[in-house]
This record gives structure tokens, sequence and C-alpha cells, in this order.
């Protein structure tokens, strides 16, 4: 396993590229607000269904189309125009939280992503190749993605040149002694627990590179750090694996995790504490942001004068 690390203390102001993507702290907030309230598929199905219906909604007032997929209601959206089979990124997210806790880092703060991150690439392209999916029933043994996964052509499974995979990405500290690092996980890192992480594995490995070098150009004051897996070593750590990338990782697709790694940093990880107040927005506008511009970059897309 290695560690590749983007230090915000060695990059200069005049190093930075404006951004193509801009994202507003207040929607990420106004998101997360509206659907942190306990929704496990199970236990509180009624709120599922509403958060369900809601997310949808709010695809299509941005002018997303979107379907229900599936026995769990996983929510695919795409730009109107662009097929499911024209894809060749997804951007996906659970929306079901554990019984009984709020779950607005787990995982509201990732839909919320995925939602602003849509609105912004619509706003610099509505024909972009690039899929949502908000999957249900993570907590309950990644039961949405694993169903999606298996419903996916051989042409889309192809032709995806990434899968990401928002898992948690709201909480920051800037305190010593704030980030830990899971038992048995060979790596060191930094005890502050103020930077995205980010998970790759023998399929996408290669993708790292050029996303440390966007986070240089547009998000040089993110601290971020990824974890490159080889050789199919991810078996043997179960951390590695516990969110919706895990699908296609087992079916060879390059797929990556986007995480604030969760109970190894955040104290209120499937608890009644997991509350909107307790989020760092600008940490996660500026996770956000970077995620829109690593996507146009894999698309290969340059913004038209």
């Amino acid at each position: 396993m290695l560690v590749s690390s983007l230090d915000p203390r060695k990059l200069l102001h005049k190093d930075v590229t404006p951004q193509n993507i801009v994202i507003s702290q207040e929607y990420l907030k106004e998101i997360i607000e509206t659907i942190a309230i306990p929704r496990h598929y199970i236990h509180e199905r009624k709120n599922n269904l509403k958060v369900r219906n809601w997310i949808k909604k709010e695809f299509e007032d941005l002018r997303l189309y979107s379907i229900y997929q599936g026995e769990y209601d996983n929510i695919i959206a795409t730009f109107d125009g662009v097929s499911m089979e024209e894809c060749e990124i997804i951007i996906g997210g659970h929306y079901d939280s554990v019984p009984h806790s709020l779950g607005a880092d787990d995982n509201a703060s990732a839909i919320a992503g995925m939602l602003a991150v849509a609105k912004a690439l619509r706003a610099v392209d509505s024909t972009l190749k690039v899929m949502f999916v908000a999957f249900n029933r993570e907590e309950d043994g990644l039961l949405g993605s694993y169903d999606f996964m298996h419903s996916l052509s051989p042409t889309l499974s192809k032709q995806l040149k990434c899968v990401h995979i928002l898992e948690m990405i709201g909480y920051c500290s800037h305190e010593p002694n704030s980030q830990y690092v899971p038992d048995g996980l060979p790596i060191k890192i930094s005890d502050v627990g103020d930077f995205i992480a980010i998970i790759s594995n023998r399929d996408s490995n290669h993708l790292i590179k050029p996303l440390l070098n966007t986070a240089k150009r547009y998000q040089p004051i993110l601290p971020l750090k990824a974890l490159k897996v080889f050789l199919g070593a991810e078996k043997f750590f179960p951390h590695l694996s516990r969110s919706d990338h895990a699908p296609f990782w087992e079916s060879r697709i390059p797929a990556m995790m986007w995480t604030d790694t969760s109970e190894f940093r955040n104290p209120n990880y499937h608890k009644a504490s997991d509350t909107p107040e307790s989020l760092d927005y600008e940490f996660m506008q500026r996770v956000v942001e970077l995620l829109g511009e690593v996507v146009l970059e894999e698309l290969n897309y340059s913004i038209k004068d």
C-alpha cells in the first residue's frame, strides 16, 4: 500500500488555476438539513421513502432525468438527453442511515455533494456523460450497490472510466490526535483529521497521479491523502471495502472512495449526534469542487470560450 499526499503548505497561491466548478456551502447545508432524519430502510421505512422521493425530485428540479432502479430503490440520474449506456463516469453515495441516527455525515454529506456537483456540472455542460446514483441499503451489507452492479450491461461496465463513491465527506478536525488508522493497516498518516482520503485499488491506481495534479491546480488548500491498494490486497483489510465502491472493485471496474475516514475521525459515527451542526461546510465545499474538476479532467473536457 502507498499513501500519496498533497501538502498545502508546500504550494503557493499563484499555483491555483481558476475553477470551472463552484459549489455553494449554503446549498450543501440546505440538502443535509433536509434529509438528515433517521432513515434506515427497515426500521425507519417511512423516512427512507420520504428521503428517496425528495432526492429524485431534487434531481428533476435540477433538470436531470431520474429513475428508481432495482429492488431497493436506488435512484439513477443523468443529464437530460444522455442515456445510461453512454455514461463514462459514475458519481454515487448512499442515502440510507443506520437506525436512530440523523446520518448527517453518514451519508447525507455524500448526497449533498452528489447533488451539488450535478448542479455545477450541468451549468458547465448539460451533455456530460456522467451518471449519478443514490444507493439504498448500504448499511445492510451494500445491498443497493450490489443490485445496481448486477444490473449493469457489459457494454457500460467496459466503458466506465471511473466510479467515484462518496462516503462521509463532511467532518474535519484541525486538532492533534483527531485522526486514527484502522488496526492492522500498514500505513502512516497524519494524526490531524483535516484531509480528504481517496482510496483506489489495482484498477484505479492509475487515476491517482492525475487526480493529485488536478488537486494541486484547483484545490491546493485542501489536504489530500490518496491510499493506493495493490495486488488485490483489499481482501485482507475489510475496512477498505466497507462502502459502495466494493461491488465495482470486485467486478474490476475502476472505482475510488472519497472519505473523511468515518469513525477513525468522526466521534459521531453511527450515533444520534451525527447532526448537520457537526459538519465543516467549507471543507465539504472544497472536496466537492475538486470532485467536479476531477470528473471534467477524466472526461477530457475543456471549457469552450
